[in-house]
């Protein structure tokens, strides 16, 4: 564990986008964190820390792992199906190789490190790939309902409710029942990642919302955004587990 909860605030690696990016007088590739990610943790008692994509070796990984008390996973751009031995779709939109390889690395390190994880959007779907399974490159296509309903947004119109299972650990940082929640995404979790829980989906369509490793210390990932909401403690649950303690319970009565 890299800090001391009496010493400091807990480290959270946040692996960054790598998109192209416009500042100042400048439009050049960058890695990418958003605000909302930073302010969250923040929030939680966290002190964030982005992570460049960058090729590692075994090594390496081991050592950056070493530095961070708990890894989150954010949002962006496909995974390339390649990761999970599918071929494109014509409706799989941009990929980033490298980012998926760093992300997947450190994912299966943290997971044998028993680091706590949190994945969030993109961030579930990687999780679930690096515990082997596989995703839908396009929701509508394979039956589902449409979960970027406002591209660019995620605001009232994205949301939707999910069903979150009782005495889960997503329920200690939410709630037991129906929860409303917000959307953005066209992939989404199709076969489960090996030890992987369900632990929410999507009314009334079915989608995967949620999944959860119980033999880890604390592994979650959630499909929608909770950086954004402003109730929901699943980010302040991360940093919680990040700095050796438990999380209090969350009321089990189901959302209004």
């Amino acid at each position: 564990m890299a800090t001391s909860a009496s010493e400091s605030r807990p480290v959270i690696g946040i692996c960054a986008a790598a998109e192209r990016a416009a500042w100042s007088f400048w439009n050049q590739d960058a890695a990418l964190v958003a605000g909302t990610y930073l302010a969250a943790v923040r929030h939680g008692g966290g002190l964030p820390v982005g992570l460049a994509p960058e090729p590692l070796g075994a090594a390496d990984v081991e050592s950056l792992i070493g530095r961070i008390d708990g890894l989150m996973l954010i949002g962006g751009a496909d995974l390339d199906p390649a990761c999970y031995g599918q071929a494109h779709s014509p409706l799989t939109e941009a990929t980033y190789r490298e980012r998926d390889e760093f992300e997947l690395a450190l994912v299966r390190a943290a997971f044998a490190g028993d680091l706590p994880v949190l994945g969030i959007c993109r961030g579930l779907q990687i999780l679930n790939v690096a515990t082997g399974g596989s995703l839908h490159q396009h929701l509508p296509e394979a039956g589902f309902g449409e979960h970027r309903p406002a591209p660019g947004s995620l605001g009232e119109d994205t949301h939707h409710e999910v069903e979150i299972e009782p005495g889960s650990l997503l329920a200690r940082a939410t709630r037991t029942g129906r929860e409303t929640v917000n959307s953005h995404h066209h992939q989404g979790v199709a076969a489960i990642g090996e030890g992987g829980r369900v632990v929410a989906r999507s009314l009334p369509d079915g989608v995967v919302e949620a999944i959860e490793w119980p033999h880890r210390r604390h592994a979650l990932g959630v499909q929608w955004h909770p950086e954004a909401l402003e109730l929901d403690r699943t980010v302040a649950a991360l940093v919680t587990a990040a700095a050796g303690l438990d999380p209090a319970p969350a009321p089990l009565e189901a959302a209004s």
